[in-house]
């Protein structure tokens, strides 16, 4: 059963391939829309109430991040024109995708997956832009090595989406060298918005073999929210996928208020619950979070593992 699944999983990630070879990594239709939307008064708009799902289009990114990042770099007037994203996959569903190829910012990106940076490697895109890639998995002891190798010192953009051991490897990031305008931090919505939790930390997590539901990876918002706001960060909201969670520096705090993480939770509306065999069950976020219940999570308040 066990290289039953392999097998499967093999398939299912050939085909993914396939699918994103084919694709058009310059739509100009699609950039074309994007433009149209910025140029709206109504996007353009803010008050102190922002929500960020109202900014939310989507061209590359694989919710509506693209329309909070331009809204932010906008709005900002982000100077550092450099980004660092972690867990790419193949960077066709990426965060900063559009910053690159819309925005010319220089980048850097890691994965895992030698295959993926393969990808984009020989990608015809690749050449006109300025976007360094490092095949690596990452934990919190190679984590400044690996950045160093970007060249890079206060970058405008940071994004951690690891699946896995995200919150620890903020904590071990050095945060003052690099000084992220704005900081995007996957959060797990199955952990909830009260308890300040993550998985604890193991150097090989992969959020499949911790549990065969994928369910069962990172950090609560909570925890994130208050390691960023000891490292001079502060929370804005979140996408209205649920899945990404925006912060700035303390500086701008008078152009863009901070939100409580009670106002501006929002639970995961995507349903990839797997079950034994690695099917997908579309089953509710009710589900997805029963799924898990019992998994060993650590508490950041009492420094001890707990039952999720």
């Amino acid at each position: 059963m066990k290289f039953k699944n392999m097998i499967k999983n093999k398939l299912r990630l050939l085909m993914y391939h396939l699918n994103w070879i084919s694709a058009d990594w310059e739509d100009k239709s699609l950039i074309l829309h994007a433009k149209t939307i910025m140029s709206s008064s109504v996007w353009r708009f803010s008050d102190e109430k922002l929500d960020l799902s109202s900014k939310e289009f989507r061209v590359y990114s694989q919710w509506g991040d693209d329309g909070i990042i331009q809204y932010l770099i906008r709005t900002l007037n982000i100077e550092n024109k450099k980004f660092i994203e972690f867990g790419v996959g193949n960077y066709y569903e990426s965060n900063t995708h559009f910053l690159l190829v819309h925005d010319n910012w220089s980048g850097f990106v890691i994965d895992a997956s030698q295959e993926y940076m393969d990808i984009v490697r020989n990608n015809p895109f690749f050449w006109r832009y300025d976007l360094k890639l490092k095949t690596s998995f990452i934990n919190k002891d190679n984590i400044n090595d690996l950045l160093s190798e970007s060249n890079f010192t206060d970058i405008g953009l940071l994004h951690i989406d690891l699946d896995g051991n995200d919150y620890w490897i903020l904590d071990s990031l050095d945060m003052d060298k690099y000084n992220p305008d704005i900081l995007i931090l996957e959060y797990n919505s199955n952990f909830g918005p009260d308890r300040k939790i993550t998985v604890p930390y193991d150097p090989l997590f992969s959020c499949i073999d911790a549990h065969f539901s994928g369910q069962y990876f990172g950090a609560s918002l909570s925890a994130l929210e208050e390691l960023a706001g000891k490292k001079g960060y502060y929370f804005i909201g979140c996408n209205s996928a649920g899945n990404n969670a925006y912060f700035l520096k303390n500086k701008y705090k008078s152009i863009i208020g901070p939100k409580t993480v009670k106002k501006g939770f929002v639970s995961g509306k995507y349903r990839d619950n797997r079950d034994v065999n690695g099917e997908l069950l579309f089953s509710s976020r009710e589900s997805c979070i029963n799924a898990i219940r019992g998994m060993p999570v650590f508490n950041i308040q009492t420094k001890k593992i707990e039952e999720f």
